[in-house]
């Protein structure tokens, strides 16, 4: 009964059941609670014994031996009301700054700011009430980062970058290194030098491992509410608008704009100078080499409208069915 009131559905079974923890389908036992959104776990979903499953309804019709099934619209979401009842929070420890920390001349730090272990403050820079500086974390000279933001273990963030309020840097993120640019002379690869800064907006997440440029003349800049996952390279003057999700293994080339919105699936590769629109969406492994208009689905290699892509890759894999059949007929003629 609680957890229906929680997420607003309509319980069905065992009002009594009770859940400690969160379980997929295949794994849930009558201690979990479970959740079934796609009508592909099908099979799953008759096995499933979870205590409560939180079920769409248009997925109602699907039999499962669960305790009791809650009805409920997006139950992902859903999920986001009942996680914090059955999950603890990371107890949080007392602002501190650990003897080992190193903080440079005229660095600015605010109320209740954690400093861990051989973490690196340089000259100039301005850590925001309640920041948490993780273990060995390099944070250069002038960086400005924002009230509440958390950069875990092991991040750098280059001189002159400015993070807004509430930023989450996993560990390994790389923030404002210089992009690749060179122009040849003499037979030689000259590096022009890189003047523009690299600024994450407010409630920016960046997965480990991840490098953002900072500018060669323009900035490098990442909107608010943007959410970046491991593993992701993103050049030099690129622009990315507000609310966007950029999977693993992304590379975005200098110079490229992304609008407000946009979902970038992983392995995506996005050429240099191209525009891609407020809310459209790249397929996972898609070659972008030109501008794609706002809220268009693009996928492939090169990345053209989504059903176009669809036939295109059809239309090749009949493609050796045919030159089989020419070869039987010229074969038969010969």
């Amino acid at each position: 009964d609680a957890i229906a009131g929680l997420v607003g559905g309509t319980l069905e079974g065992n009002g009594s059941a009770s859940v400690t923890a969160i379980a997929p389908l295949e794994r849930a036992g009558p201690g979990d609670l479970s959740f079934l959104a796609s009508r592909r776990y099908a099979a799953a979903v008759s096995q499933c014994r979870a205590g409560v499953l939180l079920v769409s309804p248009d997925l109602a019709d699907l039999p499962s031996p669960a305790a009791a099934r809650i009805l409920v619209e997006r139950p992902h979401d859903a999920l986001l009301s009942v996680i914090p009842h059955l999950y603890a929070p990371p107890s949080v420890r007392p602002a501190s700054i650990h003897p080992t920390a190193i903080i440079g001349h005229g660095a600015r730090l605010g109320r209740d700011v954690t400093l861990a272990a051989n973490s690196v403050i340089g000259a100039g820079a301005s850590i925001g009430d309640r920041a948490t500086i993780g273990a060995n974390t390099v944070v250069g000279d002038g960086v400005t980062i924002g009230a509440d933001s958390m950069l875990w273990p092991g991040v750098v963030v280059y001189a002159g970058a400015e993070l807004g309020e509430r930023v989450i840097l996993h560990s390994g993120v790389c923030v404002g290194s210089d992009g690749f640019g060179y122009v040849q002379r003499k037979g030689a690869h000259r590096k022009i030098p890189h003047v523009g800064r690299c600024r994450i907006e407010e409630d920016v997440e960046i997965g480990a491992n991840t490098t953002v440029d900072r500018g060669s003349i323009d900035d490098t800049v990442i909107g608010a509410g943007t959410k970046i996952d491991n593993l992701v390279h993103i050049g030099h003057n690129v622009r990315v608008g507000r609310a966007c999700l950029i999977m693993a293994q992304v590379g975005i080339a200098g110079s490229a704009r992304l609008g407000d919105g946009c979902i970038v699936a992983g392995q995506a590769g996005l050429g240099g100078h191209i525009n891609i629109g407020d809310g459209a969406r790249i397929g996972g492994q898609s070659g972008v080499f030109g501008d794609v208009p706002a809220g268009e689905t693009w996928s492939g290699y090169p990345a053209r409208p989504h059903r176009e892509s669809l036939r295109a890759t059809a239309a090749l894999f009949r493609l050796s069915g045919l030159i089989k059949r020419l070869e039987r007929m010229v074969g038969g003629e010969s």
